[in-house]
């Protein structure tokens, strides 16, 4: 369950569009007319866009049976009132922010630090010893996290595959995340016109795999670096984090994160979810929690974008509305998680590679605070439409036999599925990654890579 962006990057989003003949460079006709040749660059880009084939995120086996099929566009008619939030327990510490940030800017652009004695964590549902006490305590009949609420309320702008978890036992759901998934890697540059593809060489590091990986140690590192350090100022919450082991991280502190357990009231579900808060900081004299994301700048001569050096301190909206395209399921998750937690505040960096040929260094070259709610209203993200997803997931599951489910996107369709799987689907691959992880602990382990 733990977090820190290790050698599990690679793989399968790499390889996934390795032998696509509608590749740039490939499969072009070389005798196009020299009249009609930018029209036809255009129109075989945008047929190569929509034919990119993309593998399923997990394989569909026989015994599998679908249950229901809908189009992804349907979600956005449904709504739900906003619940009403009770806070259950409160774990983990909240570090400040540093003022200083407001004021960075692409003429004073600071470099981002490699934060490697933080410990990130990124436990599934039922991985979560707090919330098997909870649901020991009949606390709620749903069971989530924030980051797999916030994913389900986004999907609608979703491009890549994805699956989830869902089980059913008592009347009680809890949602899950597969173990060996790329769930909490970020995405780049998914939503865009021509997004990254990997082409012939997978191991590139703009090919989506190291984008991904790249993107998510950037955002892991930028939430620790705006906070004040040595722990001045320092909320300590109720309870400790449940998923740092000192005995087992010597020389390692957990991340500043509060994990904050809090019920939400949808009629008759009752759901129970882990969110998250990175921060606090004072705003007219009061103190509010906030969450930290950062969008990252790769190289804007192949992403579409504009150059973050030349545009950012003075024309900031039109990075932003740049990245709004490109990355618009990322940044509704986001801000779906941060109303989610609670958060009265959620600060966005900016953090470019410091040149685009280098994906080891990293600059952040401005930062702004948006207020979650107002961030929604923005980008389009109707939070009575989001908690409508998740009633209706919930309904859905609540009308099911008692069993094991899997909701799953289509690779290449606007399409999600939900099928009823074998109670021990995905337990085998469980019982085999516990027997190599014992066989690396005896070997040394793995070398992270990031």
């Amino acid at each position: 369950g733990g977090g820190r962006w290790g050698d599990r990057g690679g793989g399968r989003w790499g390889d996934q569009r390795g032998n696509d003949p509608n590749a740039p460079g490939q499969g072009r006709r070389q005798n196009q007319p020299t009249r009609r040749r930018h029209d036809n660059r255009r129109n075989d880009r945008r047929q190569r866009f929509n034919r990119i084939e993309r593998q399923a995120s997990v394989k569909v086996s026989a015994d599998w049976e679908v249950i229901e099929e809908f189009d992804i566009a349907q979600l956005l008619k449904l709504q739900a009132n906003r619940p009403v939030a009770e806070d259950l327990k409160w774990c983990g510490f909240l570090d400040p922010y540093d003022e200083a940030w407001d004021s960075v800017s692409s003429r004073t652009a600071k470099p981002l630090a490699r934060l490697e004695q933080k410990e990130f964590y990124t436990v599934t549902t039922t991985d979560d010893p707090v919330i098997e006490e909870l649901a020991g305590e009949c606390a709620g009949n749903v069971y989530a996290t924030d980051a797999i609420l916030a994913h389900l309320m986004a999907c609608p702008r979703s491009v890549q595959p994805w699956d989830l978890v869902v089980q059913k036992a008592d009347d009680t759901l809890f949602f899950d995340k597969r173990d060996d998934s790329y769930f909490d890697y970020l995405t780049v540059s998914e939503t865009a016109t021509d997004p990254p593809q990997a082409g012939e060489d997978p191991e590139s590091m703009n090919a989506p795999a190291k984008l991904s990986l790249e993107a998510s140690a950037i955002n892991q590192n930028f939430t620790q670096q705006i906070l004040k350090s040595g722990g001045q100022g320092r909320e300590t919450m109720e309870f400790p984090n449940p998923f740092y082991n000192e005995e087992e991280s010597v020389g390692m502190e957990p991340a500043s994160v509060a994990y904050r357990y809090r019920k939400f009231t949808l009629g008759n579900i009752q759901l129970v979810a882990r969110c998250e808060l990175h921060g606090t900081v004072v705003k007219k004299g009061t103190k509010q929690f906030m969450t930290a994301f950062a969008l990252n700048e790769w190289d804007s001569t192949v992403s579409g974008g504009v150059e973050w050096r030349r545009k950012i301190d003075n024309q900031r909206g039109a990075v932003f509305a740049t990245e709004l395209k490109n990355n618009s399921a990322k940044l509704a998750k986001w801000t779906a998680q941060s109303v989610i937690s609670g958060a009265e505040q959620m600060k966005i960096g900016f953090v470019s590679r410091k040149t685009r040929v280098d994906n080891q260094r990293h600059e952040i070259l401005a930062t702004q605070f948006y207020k979650p709610q107002e961030f929604a209203n923005q980008i389009t993200l109707n939070v009575l439409n989001m908690w409508g997803i998740i009633k209706m997931f919930a309904d859905k599951f609540m009308g099911l036999e008692d069993g094991k489910y899997v909701i799953m996107k289509d690779p290449n369709k606007p399409t999600v599925r939900i099928y009823s799987v074998p109670p021990e689907t995905f337990e085998e691959e469980d019982d085999e990654d516990e027997d190599e992880e014992e066989e690396e602990g005896e070997g040394g382990g793995a070398a992270a890579e990031e």
